[in-house]
């Protein structure tokens, strides 16, 4: 087994970031997590009263989601990501979409923007779990030039 076969090639230049890659669907992943994980720390209060979710719920999400960003945003800017990363990132979007609408129906009291809301940004999340498993496998399948194993000319 080569030294390189848990990580992904780069893909060529300029189409490293676009989301039908790893690292662009990563990335996009990362900015947009990060964007909500800040605007929760931001505007907990307001948000909180607007979804109907409390201000100390929504600022223990908005650390989580802004740690876990910055840690998507470092797979994404590594020059091959490993395999394995990706796929726990995907495991994590898939369990994050579980839980919000658990969360909603068991535990949260939201109001109907938070009824909006949640089922939105788990779409959202569920979606970039998609473009990452398919940029995955097509990487894996040595499609486009963004291919699992040793770099080749």
């Amino acid at each position: 087994m080569s030294a390189h076969a848990n990580t992904l090639t780069p893909a060529r230049p300029g189409s490293a970031l676009s989301p039908w890659t790893v690292r662009g669907a990563l990335t996009l992943d990362a900015l947009v997590t990060g964007g909500n994980g800040l605007a929760y720390l931001a505007f907990a209060g307001p948000l909180g009263d607007l979804l109907g979710i409390g201000r100390g719920t929504l600022l223990d999400l908005g650390l989580l989601l802004t740690g876990y960003a910055l840690a998507v945003g470092a797979l994404a800017a590594r020059r091959q990501p490993s395999r394995l990363g990706v796929r726990a990132v995907i495991d994590v979007n898939l369990g994050w979409v579980v839980l919000s609408l658990t969360a909603m129906e068991l535990w949260l009291r939201p109001t109907t923007a938070g009824f909006v809301w949640i089922p939105l940004q788990a779409a959202a999340v569920a979606l970039f779990a998609v473009l990452q498993f398919t940029a995955l496998r097509r990487s894996e399948r040595g499609e486009r030039s963004d291919r699992v194993g040793p770099d080749t000319p």
